[in-house]
C-alpha cells in the first residue's frame, strides 16, 4: 500500500518533462532524478539545476541525481519513467535485470518505434498484468509546471487500487492529479495528440487561421477516438485531460515542439534540419508512422495522420498534405 507522504520516487530520465517531475515531487518525497549520461550527472550535480533542458530552477535538497541505476533504485517506492518511448523497453529491461519489482508508471507518449507497441503493451509484454503499472499524462508542459502553475494530469492504472494510491501519491502542490483504469485511452490520447499538433502548427505556419486550427483540432480529436474505441479505449477517455485537453494544450501551446515542426515544415524547411534545431524530442514525428501502420492494420480511416506522415515519412510538401485533406469527399460529422 503507497502511502500519500515522505516515500521515495526514482525518476528515470532528466529531460524537461521528466526534471520537472522530479522538481515537483520533491516538494513532498525523496527523489533520485536518474539520467544515463554521466556528463549530463555531472552537470546538473555542479549547478544544481538542469541547465541543458530546464533553464536554471534549482533543485531543492531532497532530490539526488545519479547516473546508476541501481543506486537511483535503491530504497525507491515507485517508478516513474520518463525516458523516450523508444527506449521505454531497454528501461525495463534494465530494471528488472536487477531484481527490481517495483510499481511503475511511465510519463511518455508515443508508439514504439518498429512494433508499433503502445507503451502499456510494452508493459505488458515486459512485466506482466499482475506487476502494478500505468500511465500518466494529460495538458503539461514543464516550463510551466517547474514555475507552480496549475497543473491537471490523469493517472490510469492497470489495478483500480494502484490507480487511486499512486495518484494520491503524485497529487500535491501545483500538480492536481485524477485517476482512471482505461489505461488504452490515456496512452492514445497521449500518443495521437502529438500528430494532430504538427498538423496544427502546419495549419498556422501556412496561415490558415483560427477557424482552420479548430477545426483540425475538432477532426484530430474524432480521430483519435475512433482509433482509441477500436483498441478497446473508452469514449469518455477522449473528453477529458489525456483526450481534448492534452490535444488542445498541445494544438496550440507556445511551449509544443510537435506544433513547432509544423510551423518549420510549413515554412519549407526539410525535416532533418527542424529536428536538429529543436533540441528536443517530438515524439509526433515517430508516432505518426507508427500509428499509421497500426490503424492500417485495424482498418481505421485516419486522415490526418494519414497526411502527416506523408509529409515527415515519404516527402510529401506541406502545402499539398493540407490541400489534399481540403479536397476529401463531404461526409457526414459523425464519421
Amino acid at each position: 500500500m503507497l502511502e500519500n507522504s515522505g516515500k521515495k520516487i526514482a525518476v528515470l530520465g532528466a529531460g524537461a518533462w521528466g526534471t520537472a517531475l522530479a522538481m515537483n515531487l520533491s516538494q513532498r518525497h525523496q527523489v533520485s532524478l536518474w539520467a544515463r549520461n554521466a556528463g549530463h550527472v555531472s552537470g546538473m550535480r555542479k549547478a544544481r539545476a538542469n541547465p541543458l533542458y530546464l533553464g536554471d530552477f534549482k533543485f531543492n535538497d531532497q532530490l539526488a541525481i545519479e547516473d546508476n541505476l541501481s543506486v537511483a533504485l535503491e530504497g525507491a517506492d515507485l517508478i516513474l519513467s520518463v525516458v523516450p518511448t523508444a527506449g521505454f523497453r531497454g528501461i525495463l529491461k534494465d530494471i528488472k535485470s536487477l531484481g527490481s519489482s517495483l510499481p511503475i508508471i511511465w510519463a511518455h507518449k508515443g508508439l514504439e518505434p518498429q512494433s508499433a507497441k503502445l507503451p502499456y503493451e510494452v508493459a505488458l509484454e515486459e512485466l506482466g498484468n499482475t506487476h502494478k503499472w500505468g500511465a500518466l499524462s494529460g495538458p503539461s508542459f514543464a516550463a510551466e509546471l517547474v514555475r507552480g502553475l496549475p497543473t491537471a494530469v490523469t493517472l490510469a492504472a492497470n489495478h483500480a487500487d494502484f490507480s487511486n494510491e499512486a495518484a494520491q501519491l503524485i497529487h500535491g502542490a501545483n500538480l492536481r492529479v485524477y485517476n482512471t483504469t482505461d489505461v488504452v485511452g490515456v496512452s492514445i490520447g497521449g500518443a495521437v495528440k502529438n500528430v494532430m499538433a504538427i498538423a496544427a502548427g502546419i495549419s498556422d505556419g501556412m496561415g490558415f487561421g483560427n477557424n482552420a486550427r479548430a477545426a483540425m483540432i475538432t477532426r484530430g480529436l474524432t480521430e483519435m477516438t475512433r482509433f482509441g474505441v477500436a483498441l478497446g479505449a473508452k469514449t469518455e477517455t477522449f473528453m477529458g485531460l489525456a483526450g481534448v485537453g492534452d490535444l488542445i494544450l498541445t494544438c496550440t501551446g507556445q511551449y509544443s515542439r510537435n506544433r513547432e515542426v509544423g510551423l518549420q515544415l510549413a515554412s519549407g524547411k526539410n525535416l532533418d534540419d527542424v529536428l536538429k534545431g529543436l533540441g528536443h524530442v517530438a515524439e509526433g514525428v515517430n508516432t505518426a508512422r507508427e500509428v499509421m501502420r497500426r490503424a492500417q492494420s485495424i482498418g481505421v480511416d485516419m486522415p490526418i495522420t494519414y497526411e502527416v506522415n506523408q509529409v515527415l515519412t515519404h516527402g510529401k510538401r506541406a502545402q499539398d498534405a493540407v490541400m489534399d485533406l481540403l479536397g476529401r469527399d463531404q461526409k457526414p460529422e459523425g464519421v
